[in-house]
């Protein structure tokens, strides 16, 4: 089950140029996005009502899409708006459209009630857009389920084991480190953890120029519904009091922006970006970012799909899981998730039943 009514990330807007007709599969509904001539962004069911043919399978025309079984065409909105050698158009000759929104170079779309799409509710993150921060778009695709991503993603003691070498730097991060704070809200938490006087963890290290001195290292991660994580990280020179809010001159920042899309119930689209603000026109560090942050996905991957397949051969095990303190934050998460979905499964259970119609 999903959550239906919020923006999810279908695409990034360069997944549309040349007139691209992209079919995507999102919260098991085969999506068909593309950009018309006019520079409008369409998002419509891939699928011809007439015999099933994919419309991504189709030609562009104008802002229109035609199906290139029997020449049917579909306007923006879904509507057929011509049937090759018959003048009458059926009412019901009509695919479903999806309304959509662009936002920091990401094409947003709702799935729930096209009533409640609300393009104020998208996260905007300004630094998405901001020339001063510097990167380049990743997107990855998961065979798991996309909670077990946010799982991974909420417990950042995970990067002192699986990203030792990679992203983490060093197992002491688990040890010695302990989130600040944390503050649970409506739609999510916020959380703070602290690493200092170490050494630069091997992907920072790889874009700086004092590869030896030591470090204070911040993570500040806000995790929203349905699945979006924001992480500003900051380095600076150790012990010059960047943990009590100073500006410590030689301090790098980064943005660790990220998208979990479900595709079906266990498979998801995974986008993100890594931003730096210190690059200025060196564009091999925003290069040499993302191949470290693939680098680091990957042994992810490998665990969260491993995860998927356990609880594939054994359902039951996923309700015998056992906590540790650690998952606060994704317990908070889950359980804000759980109610928003029921809360939204039973608005629309009473409105088709027959007590709420009468």
């Amino acid at each position: 089950m999903f959550l239906k009514n919020c923006w999810y990330v279908g695409a990034w807007d360069h997944e549309l140029i040349d007139g691209k007709l992209l079919s995507r599969v999102l919260l098991n509904e085969r999506v068909l996005l593309y950009r018309g001539e006019s520079g409008k962004v369409v998002a419509v069911n891939d699928r011809c009502p007439h015999r099933g043919a994919l419309l991504s399978d189709g030609r562009l025309e104008g802002d229109a899409v035609r199906c290139m079984y029997h020449g049917i065409k579909f306007d923006g909105t879904g509507k057929c708006v011509q049937i090759p050698g018959q003048e009458l158009i059926p009412p019901k000759m009509r695919v479903r459209s999806y309304p959509v929104h662009e936002v920091g170079h990401l094409v947003w779309v709702w799935l729930g009630d096209p009533a409640k799409a609300d393009v104020s509710k998208i996260l905007n993150l300004p630094y998405m857009t901001d020339p001063n921060w510097k990167g380049l778009p990743g997107y990855l695709h998961y065979d798991a389920n996309y909670l077990l991503i946010v799982d991974n993603l909420s417990d950042l003691a995970h990067l002192a084991f699986v990203h030792t070498n990679t992203l983490g730097g060093s197992e002491e991060y688990a040890y010695v480190s302990k989130p600040a704070s944390i503050l649970k809200n409506e739609r999510g938490y916020t959380l703070e953890r602290w690493h200092t006087n170490i050494d630069p963890p091997p992907f920072h290290k790889k874009v700086i120029p004092n590869k030896h001195d030591k470090l204070d290292r911040r993570n500040r991660v806000n995790m929203y519904v349905p699945g979006i994580f924001d992480m500003a990280t900051l380095f600076a020179p150790a012990g010059q009091g960047a943990e009590t809010g100073a500006a410590v001159p030689g301090t790098r920042e980064y943005r660790n922006c990220q998208f979990m899309t479900p595709e079906t119930d266990t498979t998801t689209h995974f986008f993100w970006a890594y931003l730096n603000n210190f690059e200025g026109s060196d564009s091999t560090i925003s290069r040499s970012l993302l191949d470290s942050l693939i680098e680091g996905f990957m042994e992810d991957k490998a665990i969260i799909e491993r995860q998927q397949k356990t609880l594939e051969e054994d359902p039951a095990f996923e309700s015998q899981m056992l906590a540790i303190r650690a998952d606060a934050p994704l317990v908070h998460f889950r359980r804000t998730l759980s109610g928003l979905i029921d809360a939204e499964q039973g608005v629309a259970a009473a409105v088709g039943s027959p007590a709420a119609v009468g």
